[in-house]
């Protein structure tokens, strides 16, 4: 279909035609489902470690899981880092503008939105409606929390990267034979009141970490949960938007002119 042809459906606003737009491009679908991979296997890793005496891991495994863990929050963190870019560069509906509850306008919106839920059904949006922007916001500030400390204990924990050579000579005080000899995992080349030091700082970057765990995956239940009742609401293909890149809408969406969105997509 044209974009010409998308225009006039969007103008005639019928519910007997459906218009499959291009929404959320390459990059932005691969960020997700590449996200989805790491916050589960994150999850699976970081409860074996929780509960590892209820499961009789020893010593050895520990470190092993930690080191597991640290190397997919790696790449947790660099899929972070190419969707704060990408959302300078990519397609209009994959901008901070679009994704974030700041753009002017917003409240009116968000009330708007939330006043037509008594009837059952609420004007699709091309893009994400006000309630998932809200919903955007709350996962990206949990997301970024959970990769800035859990880069800072890859380095308490494993002496890894991105901190982890400044925390081996802290709690070694630079002793070469001490750093040549330190292992994750045991405290036999260290110095007793620098890992003390250590630990204390370590202690409320753990408790962090662990708390905004909880409170991501409790976001994530609600995120499920709002796609299912957006996808009722809204029967624009919320989930299979998401792998193929492409909404099939039967009215005139809220955000926006259609060409303009096929126009700029970078599918």
């Amino acid at each position: 279909m044209t974009q010409t042809q998308e225009k006039n459906a969007q103008a005639s606003g019928s519910a007997n035609t459906l218009v499959s737009h291009s929404v959320w491009d390459r990059g932005t679908r691969l960020f997700h489902w590449i996200n989805v991979v790491c916050v589960l296997s994150l999850a699976i890793l970081g409860l074996a470690i929780l509960n590892e005496k209820a499961f009789g891991v020893s010593a050895a495994g520990k470190v092993l899981l930690k080191t597991l863990h640290a190397y997919v929050g790696y790449v947790f963190a660099v899929n972070l880092g190419w969707r704060i870019a990408w959302a300078f560069i990519g397609n209009r509906h994959a901008r901070w503008s679009a994704i974030l509850p700041f753009r002017s306008g917003f409240g009116a919106e968000l009330r708007a939105y939330l006043a037509t839920w008594s009837t059952g059904h609420t004007r699709p949006y091309l893009g994400h409606n006000p309630l998932g922007r809200l919903m955007v916001l709350l996962l990206l500030v949990l997301l970024f929390s959970q990769a800035a400390t859990g880069l800072i204990l890859a380095g308490t924990d494993l002496y890894k990267p991105p901190f982890g050579g400044a925390i081996a000579e802290w709690v070694t005080e630079g002793d070469p034979d001490r750093l040549r000899q330190l292992q994750p995992g045991s405290q036999e080349h260290v110095v007793g009141s620098a890992y003390d030091e250590m630990r204390a700082f370590r202690k409320p970057v753990v408790t962090t970490h662990l708390y905004v765990f909880y409170l991501l995956m409790a976001a994530s239940v609600l995120h499920i949960i709002g796609v299912i009742v957006g996808e009722f609401r809204e029967r624009s293909g919320l989930v299979s938007a998401m792998i193929s890149g492409r909404k099939v809408i039967g009215e005139a969406p809220a955000d926006g002119d259609l060409a303009a969105s096929s126009a700029e997509n970078r599918s």
